[in-house]
This record gives C-alpha cells, sequence and structure tokens, in this order.
C-alpha cells in the first residue's frame, strides 16, 4: 500500500488487490452498523422487483421514531453516533430525533463512495478533490469501529497497540492474533488517513 500524492488534478493511492479486499469488507462492515448493507444499487427499469438488488435510498424503507432515539448499545456505534449531551438525556433523545436519520444517511453515503471505489480494477484509488473531505470522514468512521473494538481511547493506548503489534515475534492465542490483525488494519488506516490530509491541506484555500 502506498499513500495518497497528488497527481494530475487527483489524489491516489496504490491499494493492491487483497488490501482493496479488506479494506472493502471493513468499509461494508461499518455501513452494515449503522443499518445500510452495501451492494449494488438498483439501476433496471422499475417493472418490479429484482431480486438481489438494493433500493436507490437504502434507509428509505427504515422506520425512525418520533419518541427519540436512545443512545447505541453497540459501544462501537455510540461513537459513530454520540450523544448531544453526556448529563441531559432528554436532550440527546431530542437531538437524536431531529438528527440522527440525516446522519446516517450522510456516513452510509460517504462509506458506499469508498466502497465503491475499491471495486474498481486495478491497484491505483483515484480521490477527486471534491471528495476528499468525505474519503477523510469515511475513513475515520471506519477507524472508529475498528478502534472501539480494539479498546482504543486515547492516543497512549493507540501507540501502545502500535507498540505491541508490531514488536511482537511470538506466536500467540487465536485471539491474541486477530487483535494483532486488528491492530494493522487500524494503524493502516490511521495512516491512509493521514497521507490523505496531507495532500488535501494544502488545496484547501482553492
Amino acid at each position: 500500500m502506498r499513500g495518497f500524492s497528488r497527481r494530475r488534478g487527483a489524489f491516489v493511492a496504490e491499494i493492491s488487490g487483497d488490501e482493496r479486499t479488506i479494506l472493502a469488507r471493513v468499509v461494508a462492515d461499518t455501513s452494515e452498523l449503522l443499518g445500510v448493507p452495501l451492494g449494488p444499487l438498483a439501476d433496471a427499469p422499475d417493472d418490479g422487483p429484482h431480486p438481489g438488488n438494493q433500493v436507490t435510498d437504502p434507509l428509505a424503507g427504515l422506520a425512525w421514531s418520533a419518541d427519540g432515539l436512545l443512545t447505541p448499545a453497540d459501544p462501537a456505534l455510540a461513537r459513530l453516533l454520540p450523544d448531544a449531551s453526556v448529563t441531559d438525556d432528554e436532550v440527546s433523545a431530542e437531538f437524536r430525533r431531529l438528527t440522527e436519520a440525516e446522519l446516517r444517511q450522510a456516513k452510509t453515503a460517504r462509506l458506499r463512495m469508498v466502497w465503491t471505489a475499491l471495486q474498481t480494477p486495478g491497484t491505483q484509488v483515484r480521490v477527486p478533490p471534491e471528495h476528499a473531505m468525505e474519503w477523510a470522514s469515511a475513513l475515520n468512521d471506519v477507524r472508529l469501529v475498528v478502534a472501539e473494538r480494539l479498546g482504543i481511547r486515547t492516543e497512549a493506548d493507540a501507540e501502545e497497540l502500535h507498540r505491541a503489534v508490531f514488536r511482537s515475534t511470538k506466536r500467540g492465542s487465536e485471539q491474541d492474533e486477530v487483535r494483532e490483525a486488528l491492530g494493522m488494519l487500524y494503524s493502516a488506516l490511521s495512516w491512509l488517513q493521514e497521507s490523505l490530509l496531507q495532500v488535501m491541506l494544502p488545496t484547501l484555500d482553492d
């Protein structure tokens, strides 16, 4: 994997086929956590149901409570959809009632953009500058989910995980191997997002 650089008016990263598969999977998992499985958008004529196709607006069929929404039970989802107030449950519930559907829709739209780009043939992933902030936000959402699964809350937690993953020479238990794989994924996502932000900075004034 090579981080983003600016080439011919776009931000381009080099990501191999296996790396794309892994990234696409965690992007899809994050979208599913938000309630929207990713898949081909329906583009066939509207002449009846088409098994396997997904409606253009996947949130349209979901019911959102008008009575206020609770903090998600899954802590990873709670990091994607945080409470508006840590002390006032009524304020948080009202804020969720007014904004959560729109927030989920925005997040899953960004995740779909990244997921779709990862399906294209070849090793280059090209991001138009006008979509770079959406990409950075989507990558950050995926990072938050992986961070929660790893118990990362602070920069110190992330640094300790990095040291543990990249200095480990012993073969541990299956649980240790899963944590090591997630740790490597978290580091790769962090690095990829950082490389995108770095090439974005000189263009922000534009």
